[in-house]
């Protein structure tokens, strides 16, 4: 059983810099539990985790990928990349759909000196790919035509800012299940932060 599509997660690559954005909903069946939720997770200082599906899976596997991190950085004195971050990542999904399956969708965003912004996405039975643009869920469907029509390579930061808003306001005008908050987050060479909407 694939996770639910209810939540929607939009990321972008721009000239210097990596804009990851989610819902702030969580949901059980027709029920709206939360609408503050915020579900891009700070990894280290410059990677960020937007995860959406089952909750408590995506809670669980976000950490247990945070902690892990964690512990080769201090095993080995510097932390992941995060192209090892992604394939570590993408290797604990492969894995443990064989024997504790965890209903995750994902886009990891970082910033790295010797590679600049790098996205990737990543999905519940182990599937990866690096993007300049990338979406999940139902909201996907709504705003992969636009990034499309719309991203060039070396977006500004309000370039990708307003980009990203348009996405928002289609899955909100066409989305049937009601209208969604949406927290937007930035990584950059100074590390990660939330962009006022």
């Amino acid at each position: 059983k694939s996770p639910k599509a209810m939540d929607h997660l939009l990321g972008i690559v721009g000239k210097d810099f990596v804009l990851v954005a989610t819902d702030m909903k969580v949901a059980h069946s027709v029920v709206a539990l939360k609408t503050d939720q915020d579900k891009i997770y700070t990894m280290d200082s410059h990677k960020v985790l937007a995860g959406g599906g089952q909750f408590g899976d995506v809670d669980q596997f976000a950490e247990y990928v945070r902690r892990n991190m964690v512990l080769y950085a201090m095993r080995n004195g510097f932390p992941l990349s995060t192209h090892a971050t992604a394939h570590y990542t993408r290797q604990e999904i492969a894995r443990l759909i064989r024997s504790n399956p965890h209903q995750c969708n994902m886009l990891l965003g970082g910033w790295d000196a010797d590679t600049g912004p790098e996205l990737y996405w990543l999905d519940y039975i182990g599937n990866m790919q690096k993007l300049n643009a990338a979406a999940h869920g139902y909201g996907g469907y709504f705003s992969l035509s636009i990034m499309d029509r719309e991203y060039h390579d070396d977006m500004s930061f309000d370039e990708a800012v307003a980009l990203m808003k348009k996405c928002f306001e289609e899955i909100n005008t066409r989305f049937l299940i009601g209208g969604a908050d949406f927290i937007l987050k930035c990584v950059d060479k100074d590390g990660v932060r939330v962009v006022p909407l």
